[in-house]
């Protein structure tokens, strides 16, 4: 490790000690002083502003739109003021949920007129992310827009320029942004903890039907119950069909496949812990490996990027890897490789382990000085063992590091309360336009890549195609 990293661990193990990256913390400073194995457990107690009332409207009410209100509602000074869906049946089970009198419709620019109405989360398929986005600003609401923010690259640049405009709150809904245990790995990462970083290794496999997104159709679905002419009022004509209604996600038509649903999670993290504006070149590749249910985007795919070097981060590359039918039973890790060990992220779990070089370089054991003359062996071992102490022969030891969020701790929920904090106070919410365009647009790069079989360039300052 340079001096350099090593002042600047010496000054992150002092500095947690008596702060947090958040609101609260356990005392960690003796044994963040002794430099040895620990684990740092970092009791969460987030104080959360009853202030202001906000009153919020939900724009796809379904699986994620579930979530993302109950979530939402778990915010003091939160409350719900109306439901958009184009199934008939998520609006019966709206009211079935929050009462009879809850307002609900099948049109969204009904919610977006209503007065009492502060906020909006935006849980719709893909394909409507950048047109619902845009018309809610125009009408003064806040934004929190689910991942990916849009369905296009060529979308990205209007949401933000429409952000700029009409200066409201937009927040897009990768929750690893606000977690905890991202927050720590960031922190390890700077503190030089792993020396310099040149990999990246990321994975986000399923094994289920569920998982691979055949989520159950209702025995009414149908074209008028589905609103269909209105589903497809933004994309091309298409006859009705309930896979692509219900399974979105799996049809390019209107959805984004592996990329745009969990590629952009990894992306999201891996540009929060590393402070990197996105790649400089994408390729991905994938294959149609079990589930041959009528999708047109695989059920198995890898992509490879490559990061330029920058002020924020040296060069790096990121591998991403999205199986659905994966023997490990499924699995989430985001693993950061430096020169000196990796950092594994699972979920809000951290673990360090290190491996460092000895200053002495290879001599011996599987190398070719056995080959050479007797002689020879014995006087360059001489040469080595004079100019080698036994300490620089040897590996630098360091105790590993593991974080572990507390129990119950929801990521999830630190997003939300950002995002209602931002609106509340004006402060800038964790992220925004620009940050959700440079982590959808690498993800949606990648269909591009695979669909057109090449290597797909890309400026991450001036977020545009190359």
């Amino acid at each position: 490790m340079s001096k350099q990293n090593q002042a600047s661990r010496r000054r992150f193990l002092q500095q947690i000690g008596a702060t947090s990256i958040l609101a609260a913390a356990s005392p960690l400073s003796s044994l963040a002083a002794k430099e040895k194995a620990e684990e740092r457990i970092l009791h969460y107690e987030k104080k959360i502003s009853s202030a202001d009332k906000i009153r919020v409207g939900v724009i796809g009410f379904g699986i994620q739109g579930h979530y993302d209100l109950a979530t939402a509602l778990q915010v003091p000074g939160v409350e719900l003021a109306g439901i958009c869906d184009l199934y008939t049946g998520r609006l019966e089970n709206a009211k079935e949920l929050y009462g009879n009198d809850l307002f609900t419709t099948r049109n969204y620019k009904e919610l977006l007129d209503k007065s009492d109405i502060d906020a909006v989360i935006i849980a719709t398929t893909d394909c409507w992310h950048a047109h619902i986005t845009k018309d809610a600003l125009a009408k003064g609401k806040a934004i929190y827009c689910e991942k990916p923010m849009v369905y296009k690259i060529s979308e990205g640049m209007g949401v933000i320029e429409a952000q700029k405009k009409y200066g409201k709150v937009l927040q897009v809904g990768s929750q690893r942004v606000s977690s905890i245990g991202l927050a720590k790995a960031k922190e390890l990462l700077a503190a030089g903890e792993i020396g310099k970083l040149n990999m990246v290794n990321a994975v986000y496999d399923r094994q289920s039907a569920i998982g691979a997104w055949e989520y159950t159709i209702p025995d009414d679905a149908s074209a008028a119950t589905t609103d269909w002419e209105r589903f497809i009022e933004v994309t091309e004509k298409m006859p009705y069909d309930s896979k692509k209604f219900f399974w979105w996600r799996a049809f390019k038509e209107v959805g984004t496949g592996v990329a745009g649903d969990l590629f952009i999670h990894l992306l999201s993290g891996t540009h929060f812990m590393t402070n990197s504006k996105g790649p400089a070149s994408i390729y991905s590749t994938g294959q149609f490996s079990y589930w041959k249910d009528g999708r047109n985007m695989p059920d198995v795919m890898a992509g490879v990027m490559q990061y330029a070097d920058t002020p924020e981060h040296p060069a790096f590359q990121l591998t991403l890897q999205v199986n659905f039918i994966s023997g490990t039973g499924g699995q989430e890790e985001i693993r950061l490789i430096g020169s000196e060990g990796v950092i594994d992220v699972k979920g809000n779990n951290i673990t360090v382990h290190h491996s460092i070089m000895p200053e002495a370089p290879g001599f011996g054991g599987y190398d070719s000085v056995f080959t050479f003359s007797k002689d020879m062996r014995e006087k360059m071992q001489k040469e080595y063992d004079a100019k080698w102490t036994e300490a620089q022969k040897k590996r630098p030891k360091k105790d590993d590091i593991v974080f572990k969020a507390p129990q119950g701790y929801s990521d999830h929920l630190d997003h939300f309360t950002n995002f209602f904090d931002s609106v509340r106070t004006g402060k800038p919410v964790v992220e925004d336009a620009t940050f959700g365009f440079r982590a959808a647009a690498p993800a949606l790069a990648c269909n591009e890549s695979f669909f057109q079989k090449k290597i797909i360039q890309w400026d991450p300052v001036n977020m545009k195609l190359v």
